[in-house]
């Protein structure tokens, strides 16, 4: 039968540890191997005195939560160090995950209708259970769970599977399912991790191979600028040992490495804030093993420099400060924002599937979304229902629509294929006005723009901001003239197929202003790309336009004339961004 925790509110308040010996492994759930479990915080708490703030509890944490004051909710959390055995884990963790759950339809009993769904039966199995194949099989990490413990965490993640088939590789699912099991029953773990995938606001846990390299690449870049020190020493001591390959495993240094306590404490932040709370960790790992191998002969260059990826776990095993320490250097580090961290992201995104497009090659544009890139099942049903509303779709000669919509869905950024396309704007419709436009497309972001003109030339711009941002004001009270980021790009579809993403995301030189020209509008019209030319330029009757090179996108002309009559303008939306 599925574990339940009592809910009482003197569990939820009694949060100090500091308990009778009988009940110190009382924060854990049945499926635990506490005895496995040496060292714990209990031990280590100075005595409170008046000077020291108590605890917060669970029921203070709530009422901030149901007030929507998350800054409050992160700051109670960076601080309140918590014994690793503490009660207040079995509410706050299922608490901070509920906040991302976009299921509604996550009713009590959900969870066990799904499992007798998958497996014909609630009770579980002797036999060992064949795991999905998004899991890594050599980081099946299962902490201290119990044998029983591991076979449940083995069921949850099939059934999220299951449930979730757009996941096609996620090596870090299962640690994050055998943590939540430490203290909560299977139900509520999976709730928890149901949250965790299905968040649209913030980034939990990658879902495809893409997702899993742009994020060590990410991580890679951000420690290049904010480690500078400690890379330049790695590159020194190694000058054979690709950088790559260490960034690579950055996840596994914490997630595999640092003792549990440890981890403990950074889950309680990362179920808040999402995985850049990781990202913060993993630079101080790096600049605390940078100290100790200029200090610590066990670290010396002579006994890491054949392997540096191991010795930073081995190092993390054993890490010298306290979860405290770590966390307070973490959140410590200046000029890591959440929009830097994004923008680092994005580019980093969009230049691996620029090369990938270049090294496929046209022929094989069509098929480049694999499961490696694509949640496919997802995408193939996206493209499906915007297919139905396309009206651009007559007259495209020997091009298939399917095709082009997969051509189209290739250049996308992988986190927006996942999400349901909407039709918002269409001249056939909306009437062609410049007014409607805006009512009807202002609000959302991101937006794709599809032309089809007279000549039945087919091109449009995927644009990554509100068309509401031209009526945004700088700090001198001015209209700004352009807005938008690196993340659009230009797209031709019929009679030639391409895409001319950001001149940005070819290196770091500077490019001059012109290299930044991404949208403009007002009520007379619509621009997309500038610099000595317009890739896009509509009236404000959406009726003419032109299209010139621009050196914010490279790009040539979009149809050879240059100038248009638009035939049809469709915009669409994103459900969920």
């Amino acid at each position: 039968m599925p574990y339940h925790r009592a809910d009482t509110s003197a569990q939820a308040d009694k949060l100090s540890g500091i308990v009778e010996e009988s009940d110190l492994y009382e924060g854990f759930a049945p499926h635990v191997e506490t005895s496995e479990i040496k060292t714990l915080d209990f031990y280590n708490l100075p005595k409170q005195t008046g000077k020291e703030p108590a605890l917060r509890s669970f029921t203070e944490i709530q009422q901030l939560l149901q007030q929507n004051k998350k800054r409050d909710v992160k700051n109670i959390l960076r601080e309140n160090s918590w014994p690793i055995n503490s009660p207040i884990r079995s509410q706050l963790w299922p608490a901070l995950c509920a906040q991302h759950l976009t299921k509604q339809n996550m009713l009590d009993g959900f969870y066990w209708e799904m499992v007798h769904q998958v497996f014909g039966t609630t009770e579980l199995s002797e036999k060992p259970i064949m795991l999905p194949a998004f899991v890594d099989a050599t980081h099946c990490l299962p902490y201290h769970l119990t044998s029983t413990g591991r076979a449940v965490a083995d069921r949850i993640v099939n059934v999220l599977g299951y449930d979730c088939p757009d996941i096609t590789y996620s090596p870090v699912l299962y640690p994050i399912t055998s943590l939540l099991l430490h203290f909560m029953s299977e139900e509520e773990a999976y709730l928890c991790l149901a949250g965790l995938v299905g968040s649209k606001e913030k980034t939990f846990i990658n879902q495809t191979k893409l997702q899993h390299e742009v994020t060590w690449k990410t991580v890679m870049q951000i420690a290049k600028k904010h480690t500078k020190s400690a890379i330049a020493y790695f590159q020194r001591i190694c000058p054979g040992q690709k950088l790559e390959r260490v960034f690579m495993d950055w996840c596994w240094w914490i997630l595999a490495g640092l003792p549990f306590q440890h981890l403990v404490r950074i889950m309680d932040c990362y179920f808040h804030e999402g995985i850049k709370v990781l990202y913060r960790v993993a630079l101080v790992i790096l600049n605390l093993f940078h100290k100790e191998c200029q200090s610590n002969n066990e670290w010396s260059p002579d006994n890491i420099k054949n392997d540096i990826g191991n010795a930073l776990i081995k190092f993390c095993k054993k890490i010298p400060v306290s979860p405290a320490k770590l966390l307070h250097a973490a959140f410590s580090i200046r000029g890591l924002s959440t929009q830097y961290i994004s923008r680092i992201f994005i580019k980093t995104e969009m230049l691996l599937k620029s090369r990938s497009a270049l090294n496929s090659g046209s022929k094989q544009l069509i098929k480049s979304r694999s499961s490696d890139n694509l949640p496919t099942s997802q995408s193939q049903v996206n493209i499906q229902m915007m297919s139905h509303t396309l009206t651009i779709r007559e007259k495209l000669h020997s091009e298939s629509c399917r095709n082009l919509l997969f051509t189209l869905w290739s250049w996308l950024p992988v986190r927006i294929t996942m999400y349901q396309p909407v039709l918002l704007y269409t001249t056939e419709e909306h009437g062609c006005s410049l007014t409607t436009f805006y009512v009807r497309v202002e609000q959302h972001e991101p937006t794709l723009l599809m032309i089809k003109t007279c000549n039945n030339e087919v091109f449009g711009a995927y644009c990554s901001s509100r068309w509401f941002e031209r009526n945004v004001k700088d700090d001198k009270g001015q209209r700004q003239a352009y807005f938008g980021t690196g993340e659009t790009f230009l797209f031709s579809l019929y009679p030639e197929r391409a895409k001319y993403p950001w001149v940005g995301i070819e290196g770091d030189r500077d490019l001059g202003h012109s290299s930044e020209l991404f949208m403009a509008a007002d009520s007379k019209m619509i621009t997309i790309g500038g610099g000595e030319g317009q890739a896009i330029w509509m009236d404000e009757n959406i009726r003419f336009g032109k299209t010139d090179g621009c050196k914010t996108f490279n790009n040539p002309p979009l149809c050879p004339s240059g100038d248009f009559e638009i035939r049809v303008l469709e915009v669409y939306g994103f459900v969920g961004v």
